[in-house]
């Protein structure tokens, strides 16, 4: 039970607002296209009889308190008819519009016989509703009315969600989801949604694109669905909203984990007429970007599409102190690096809607994302050895050049049908994604006269194709029952050919190591049913659902004649959710779910990674699936229109715990120990805390402050791994958004955030991700505390149709990723730092037309005033 909360002042078009306004303009024209010129209008029996009379209702919205103009509101007319169908008299719509940004409407092309209802609502206000007429009596004069000021009062109903929303960008608080509005966050422009998210509340991403929900890696989706496509690839000016969703019901896919689901949902319009957005920028380094989103929409097709490219250069810097305990003589190694990583990625995204009438809507997406990185690399690597009292230092350099290519092709056929009975609904969908990727590195390591020089080569070729199937239904059985449920099917398959090679001094060729199982491939199924019962009452109400997954996943290694196999031909996933009234202004929700956490192809692929001569990153194919079990307990109060707080306890128990474990052991292609990165499942996790979240908004909306605190307490046990092999940990994780409208129409974004050391992130499965899969718990030791602060600042152009907008990331170069590691064989400090102080300049400029004829000469008396326009 939530409100609806407005900033005062202009205010963006929010995606719930631009539906509303397509479905008036829709409806309009279908209500001028029954009464065509010379056609069967209605006939005035006063002056002017004969002939058809048209008229005129205009007038200015304005809020009730303050007086100003209400810009983007909606303006219906409407009448009583009656139905041929159903022989009873129906409201009908007779005409629809925008007000302008100065509040004006204008409602043209109006028969002047019949009385009508005029009604003007805009989200956060009170409804407004007035019976009018024509006076044909008056002459011509009668037939152009003046309705005066018209004005609005704030709202005060009962709502389904909390909106916030600010020139910067818009956070929706609600029991069951948060929703971050990426389209005007200012230090994510020209950025990728690795940028975007790690300004979004609640969500923590670390420097390698690692992203944890309470601690823990969330499963992540693009509209909806699983995507081959990791955060980096998608372009955040692609994107119109990130869902967030901490406890999913049994409706979603139980994947995740106990970390939930990030939804990022991409830009698509369907405003009658043409409208865009383009884009370009430059950063500090020199390298550009540039984009563009068009639109346009004539009588029943949609088609819309999507443009990005950036050019990128990173740099790295990073270091490693490590003590090997276990070794005859014993030495510690300390290793610095220095890495620049320069490229480029692109993507095209387009499609066509076709609403087939009223009740029927049929889409056709289609998706091409690549690009290309080079990578150079430098570690100095120096190594004190302990003999009988003495030290005795060694250096060595390693250099590694790779270069990574990929290729991803995605399409979507998507089938929407609506009942005459209202939200009752189906809809399905057919997914596809192809990716291929490779990568060929090179490594050469110089022992300064101690060891010859060591040469080796690694290159990778992998493919995968994921296949989706969805459908839904909702049956909305009376007013306060509603009945859900659907089906799914997920086909993933995967194939990588790694191979290794080192060079040979006397022949000065390359040979690839034998003895290594190269070739590796996989075949994942996972198919699903769910259910959800929704009754509600005056007070309180509940929410029952159940979802059935059957999973198969075979991993073969042809070079070995070697498969792997995890079958889990049936498991239930409950949900239930009880929701409390306590007033107007209270709300309780206790909530359990269960899911899954199955690992990802980085975390099962068996191959080496040799990219960091101390750490060697391989998966391990015997993992299993991991199952959680979620308790939480949320508290909402809407304090008044400027102030809401939503907190909430949760409890998560997960069994079979993926988690990271480090070993020492011989490696034959680089000839010595070295300690090893790989994934085991361990007995179980823990995890109790409380998140607080808040909004507040001052001086009548020019400051918003969006906080996020999380407190809790972590426990890893994976005393069936290694004896006594336990971590705790108390963490917390806050983050602070400050949105400032200045004068001048300027606005200032600040986005700061402090995470605690910890003990579990835990390891995300079905996930793309680098070589790390995903953040991995640290059952050895702990993640180092880091902090950092972004800043952005836009200035606003020609009546708010463009901006420029310049960001600097990571402030005070304090984004560090970093972690400490403890076993019997080695203890382990490491740390890394990428681009940091990171300035870039962008430029957008949004144009459009409200037209609900686009291709069509149309005769100017009749058009809607007040449709056309940049907006």
């Amino acid at each position: 039970m939530f409100y609806s909360l407005f900033s005062a002042g202009r205010r963006p078009l929010s995606l719930d607002f631009i539906l509303t306004a397509c479905t008036v303009l829709f409806l309009h024209t279908t209500a001028l296209a029954q009464y065509p010129p010379g056609g069967n209008r209605p006939t005035p029996s006063g002056p002017g009889a004969g002939r058809s009379l048209n008229g005129r209702f205009y007038g200015k919205v304005l809020e009730d308190v303050s007086g100003k103009p209400v810009g983007y509101a909606t303006v219906q007319l409407l009448t009583m008819q009656l139905d041929s169908t159903t022989g009873k008299r129906e409201e009908k719509l007779v005409s629809g519009q925008l007000t302008k940004e100065n509040g004006d409407f204008s409602l043209e092309n109006i028969p002047v016989r019949g009385r009508y209802t005029l009604r003007i609502s805009f989200m956060g206000f009170d409804a407004y509703e007035q019976s009018v007429a024509f006076d044909p009596s008056k002459g011509m004069g009668g037939l152009d009315r003046d309705l005066g000021n018209i004005r609005l009062k704030a709202g005060n109903t009962l709502l389904k969600e909390v909106t916030v929303t600010g020139d910067a960008g818009s956070f929706t608080l609600a029991m069951d989801k948060k929703v971050y509005n990426v389209d005007k966050d200012g230090i994510a422009a020209g950025g990728t949604a690795e940028d975007a998210l790690r300004n979004i509340p609640t969500i923590n991403v670390d420097i390698d694109g690692n992203v944890t929900l309470r601690n823990a890696a969330p499963q992540i989706f693009v509209d909806g669905r699983p995507t081959t496509l990791t955060i980096d690839q998608i372009p955040a000016d692609a994107i119109d909203n990130v869902e967030i969703i901490t406890n999913p019901s049994a409706k979603y896919d139980a994947s995740g984990g106990n970390a939930g689901i990030v939804n990022i949902v991409l830009k698509k319009e369907r405003r009658l007429g043409y409208n865009g957005n383009l884009r370009a920028g430059v950063d500090m380094r020199g390298k550009f970007n540039f984009g563009a989103d068009l639109n346009a929409r004539e009588g029943k097709f949609n088609a819309f599409l999507g443009l990005n490219y950036r050019g990128r250069k990173s740099l790295t810097w990073g270091e490693t102190d490590r003590q090997n305990l276990s070794s005859v003589p014993q030495n510690n190694v300390y290793q610095d690096n220095e890495g620049v990583r320069t490229g480029y990625f692109s993507s095209v995204r387009g499609g066509v809607d076709w609403l087939m009438d009223n009740r029927n809507t049929l889409s056709f997406v289609g998706n091409m994302n690549g690009g290309n990185f080079d990578s150079e690399d430098e570690i100095d690597i120096q190594t004190d050895t302990f003999n009988n009292g003495e030290v005795y230092t060694g250096f060595s350099l390693r250099n590694t050049e790779s270069d990574r290519f990929w290729r991803n092709y995605g399409g979507q056929i998507l089938f929407k049908h609506l009942s005459p009975k209202p939200g009752k609904e189906w809809t399905a969908d057919l997914n596809l994604n192809q990716s291929r990727s490779g990568n060929d590195g090179f490594f050469q390591t110089d022992y300064f006269g101690v060891y010859p020089t060591g040469q080796q080569k690694q290159e990778t070729d992998t493919r995968n194709t994921f296949i989706t199937g969805q459908t839904d239904w909702v049956n909305p059985i009376t007013e306060s029952v509603k009945l859900e449920y659907g089906a799914r099917g997920a086909v993933r398959t995967f194939d990588s050919d790694n191979a290794n090679f080192q060079l040979d001094p006397n022949s000065g060729e390359f040979n690839r190591i034998p003895g290594f199982a190269d070739a590796y491939s996989f075949t994942d199924q996972v198919y699903a049913a769910y259910t959800t019962y929704t009754q509600s009452f005056e007070k309180w109400g509940y929410q029952a659902g159940l979802r059935v997954e059957s999973s198969f996943y075979q991993g073969d290694l042809p070079d070995a004649d070697t498969s792997f196999t995890n079958d889990y031909p049936l498991s239930l996933f409950p949900s239930t959710f009880f929701t409390y009234k306590l007033n107007e202004e209270d709300n309780l929700q206790l909530s359990y779910t269960r899911r899954i956490n199955r690992p990802n192809f980085f975390q099962l692929i068996p191959f080496p990674d040799y990219s960091d001569s101390l750490l060697l990153q391989v998966g391990n194919p015997n993992l299993r699936p991991e199952f959680t079990n979620n308790v939480e307990l949320a508290y909402q109060n809407i304090f008044n229109k400027q102030h809401n707080l939503l907190v909430s306890v949760y409890y998560q128990l997960s069994t079979d715990l993926i988690t990271n474990y480090q070993f020492s052991a011989y490696d034959p292609v680089l000839d010595r120990d070295v300690v090893v990165s790989t994934y085991v499942n361990a007995n179980q996790s823990q995890a109790l805390g409380t998140e607080w979240t808040m909004k507040n908004t001052f001086r009548e909306g020019k400051i918003e402050l969006v906080t996020n605190l999380n407190l809790y307490n972590s426990i890893v046990d994976a005393t069936n791994v290694e004896s006594e092999l336990r971590n705790e940990q108390f963490s917390w994780f806050v983050k602070e958004n400050v949105n400032l409208k200045l004068p001048a129409e300027m606005t200032f974004q600040v986005s700061g955030s402090y995470q605690s050391r910890t003990a579990i992130a835990v390891g995300g499965g079905d996930r793309s991700g680098g070589w790390h899969g995903g953040p991995s718990s640290t059952a050895q030791g702990y993640t180092l505390p880091v902090w950092f602060v972004d800043m952005s600042l836009r200035k606003d152009l020609w009546n708010r149709t463009a901006n420029i907008n310049i960001s600097v990331r990571d402030v005070f170069r304090s984004r560090v990723r970093g972690s400490y590691s403890e076993t019997g064989t080695f203890i382990q400090e490491q740390y890394s730092r990428r681009d940091p102080q990171f300035v870039s300049l962008n430029f957008s400029w949004r144009f459009g037309k409200f037209d609900a004829s686009l291709f069509k000469r149309k005769n100017t008396k009749t058009n809607m005033e007040g449709m056309d326009g940049g907006f």
